[in-house]
C-alpha cells in the first residue's frame, strides 16, 4: 500500500538518507502520513498558501513496526504515523505539488 507525505522541499532534499519530519512532526514524536483518499484534505486542512511543497509515495511494506495507524478525532478517521525517521529506500517516487488556475492543489497521486 502507498501513503503520502507532505514535505517542504528545502526540508525534503537537506535530509540525507532519513528524513525526520517538520518541525510539527518532531514535536508529536511521530511522521504524520496520509492515505490516498484523504490527502486532498490534508492539503487544504494543512498546506493552504504553500507552494514549495512535494508529496512523497511511501510504501509501508518498507516502513516495518515503526508504523502505526492511530485515530485522529479530529477528522474521525484512522491516520499511517511513523515512529522513526523515513529512509530514502522506502519512497517509491517523489513529485512537486503544483496548483491549479484556482489555488487549488492539482493531484498527482
Amino acid at each position: 500500500m502507498l501513503i503520502f507525505k507532505v514535505a517542504p522541499r528545502a526540508e525534503w532534499e537537506a535530509a540525507g538518507e532519513a528524513y525526520r519530519g517538520s518541525p510539527h512532526d518532531q514535536a508529536d514524536g511521530f511522521l504524520h502520513f496520509s492515505t490516498a483518499a484523504q490527502l486532498a484534505t490534508t492539503l487544504k486542512l494543512y498546506y493552504a498558501g504553500r507552494d514549495d511543497l512535494v508529496l512523497l509515495a511511501v510504501d509501508t511494506d518498507r516502513l516495518g513496526a515503526a508504523l502505526k495507524w492511530e485515530h485522529a478525532p479530529s477528522r474521525g478517521e484512522d491516520f499511517p504515523h511513523l515512529f522513526a525517521a523515513l529512509s530514502r529506500s522506502a519512497v517509491i517516487w517523489t513529485k512537486p505539488l503544483a496548483r491549479d488556475a484556482s489555488g487549488d492543489f492539482i493531484p498527482v497521486w
